[in-house]
């Protein structure tokens, strides 16, 4: 009994020196017909980026790495993901967001079947290729990149984006 007590106490000491943002799972939308409307109409006249990625796909791995250390530089940056996996892999889509606490980040993953429909709705040249990384000025402009882009463009373009503010 005294070692279980006492294990109980190491583990609640150690769990008190854990960020809480850590131990909390981060909500995660279904991203269904209308989503990205929605996504896009909640930052009208704000800069953000939408960036698309998967649990198989490689450079969305990097590239969340990016975004990671971007986020902490750039602490107002507004940045919605979107994982194109499935509704019933969202604890695995939880556990990757975990690892690389993208600290405000909106999160998403694919909750239609029919995920041509919903590549349509965000793109009608998108043909499914990830990482696909939007960006939003605050004038509406939008630029689209598929493959995993350079930390040094993004961070320019926000700085651009936010030194106008």
């Amino acid at each position: 009994m005294k070692l279980f007590s006492f294990l109980m106490g190491l583990s609640l000491t150690v769990l008190s020196f854990v960020p809480q943002a850590t131990l909390a799972a981060q909500e995660i939308k279904p991203f269904v017909r209308g989503s990205y409307q929605q996504i896009v109409a909640a930052r009208q006249g704000k800069p953000f980026i939408l960036n698309f990625w998967s649990l198989s796909c490689g450079y969305c791995r990097v590239e969340l790495g990016m975004l990671k250390k971007l986020t902490r530089k750039y602490p107002n940056l507004d940045l919605a993901l979107v994982s194109t996996d499935t509704l019933e892999e969202e604890n695995q889509v939880s556990a990757a967001l975990a690892k690389y606490s993208l600290g405000k980040a909106e999160a998403w993953v694919f909750a239609d079947s029919y995920t041509e429909r919903l590549r349509f709705e965000v793109d009608k040249t998108w043909q499914g290729e990830l990482p696909r990384t939007y960006f939003f000025s605050a004038k509406g402009e939008v630029t689209a990149v598929s493959g995993k882009v350079a930390q040094k463009e993004v961070e320019q373009w926000i700085k651009e984006q936010y030194s106008s503010r």
